[in-house]
């Protein structure tokens, strides 16, 4: 048997020799591109690369071996991808986003949108990142309302939530972006301090109901524990929740709601405080219809649909990572129409200005089903 030493030498020699081959094969893949460039053919060839690796993994009977050089093979012509999207965008061949950039958002007497009611945590939302160019504002029954609104001109801008620190996403906002063709241009984070609101004269032990958001009732779901005697109840808003345990003056009801919102319906604050989290929060995006981002945005969210095979999610990562963009936030929502099939959203670093970001986003759209950009815009700061 021959020592330990003896062989790593010998794998030594075959690594500087699979090296060297590598080397070669990107001088070549570099010369492929060349051609592509010239003729204006695409990248990726799913046929050729199929027959390719099946052609290659026939060359071993043996399991674990055929399985090996199909993936090493699946690697290396990945690579080679991503070196001829490089040479395509540094040769100006590469198609750009339908996206314009402008200096900073035009909200001069905008129109803003927002679902609920007075009160609304979106409201405050909208506040803190319109500013005193939130006077012109108004609210509607849904989130699709909101949407419809902007889709339709008669809103500027809509403010949504999008994700909870503590509850998680609010999925039928992410399903709205999908479905509607308008775009996230700015986001705003505000903590989120859930009080118990009652009628003036209402004591805590006279509650029976409490009446709330799903997303705050869930918020809120260690708190409702230690009363189990209360029954929940769902409603579309938490000033909604507000307003109905006002206008049915009964002491046994309460809401769940902002301590802001008690002073605007005239409640009285039960309990300060009742989320699970202390440092709970809720990311609100800000959509418009027109396709813009400011030169100062920092942040990508896109969505992608791939094959529902092993390895296809990996691959379309593999973008980011070879790119050196930087993922903070990754979701799944199922296809419509695809049962246990599903849609992926993502959040990237970076601004669509970047080549690197164009080098991912241009290899994501050759070998995905389908790609969205959602918005490019500048990462919002938490307001306590």
């Amino acid at each position: 048997m021959r020592g330990l030493n003896e062989l790593r030498e010998e794998i030594d020699v075959i690594d500087e020799r699979i090296v060297e081959l590598y080397r070669r094969r990107m001088e070549i893949t570099a010369e492929v591109a060349e051609y592509k460039i010239q003729n204006n053919r695409q990248v990726f060839d799913r046929e050729r690369e199929l027959a390719k690796l099946e052609k290659l993994s026939a060359m071993d009977d043996r399991p674990f071996h055929k399985r090996g050089i199909c993936e090493l093979f699946e690697q290396i012509m990945a690579i080679s991808r991503k070196r001829q999207y490089q040479m395509m965008s540094e040769n100006g061949g590469m198609e750009k986003p339908d996206f314009h950039e402008v200096d900073r958002l035009d909200d001069t007497g905008a129109r803003i949108v927002f679902q609920g009611t007075e009160g609304a945590y979106a409201q405050l939302a909208m506040r803190e990142y319109f500013g005193e160019n939130a006077a012109n504002s108004y609210h509607v029954d849904t989130w699709r309302d909101a949407m419809e609104a902007i889709q339709n001109g008669e809103a500027d801008y809509a403010v949504l939530p999008i994700e909870n620190s503590s509850a998680g996403i609010v999925s039928e906002n992410y399903d709205l972006l999908v479905e509607y063709d308008n775009c996230i241009v700015g986001e705003q984070i505000i903590k989120i301090n859930h009080a118990l609101l009652g009628l003036p004269q209402a004591q805590l032990s006279d509650i029976e109901e409490v009446y709330s958001h799903p997303q705050a009732l869930m918020q809120c779901s260690r708190y409702l524990e230690t009363q189990r005697s209360w029954q929940r109840c769902s409603l579309k808003n938490t000033a909604v929740a507000a307003q109905k345990v006002r206008d049915e003056g009964d002491v046994k009801k309460a809401a769940i709601a902002s301590v802001l919102t008690a002073e605007i319906y005239g409640l009285n604050v039960l309990k300060e405080e009742i989320q699970n989290n202390r440092e709970n929060a809720t990311r609100f995006i800000i959509v418009a219809k027109d396709h813009i981002f400011t030169k100062n945005a920092n942040k990508i969210s896109i969505t992608f649909e791939v094959e529902h095979k092993s390895g296809s999610l990996y691959h379309m990562l593999s973008h980011f990572i070879f790119n050196g963009i930087n993922m903070d936030h990754i979701e799944s929502r199922p296809v419509q129409s695809k049962n246990w099939e599903y849609r992926f959203f993502v959040d990237l670093e970076g601004n669509l200005n970047d080549p690197a970001v164009l080098n991912a986003l241009c290899g994501l759209r050759e070998e995905a089903i389908s790609v969205k950009i959602l918005g490019n815009y500048q990462t919002g700061g938490i307001v306590q």
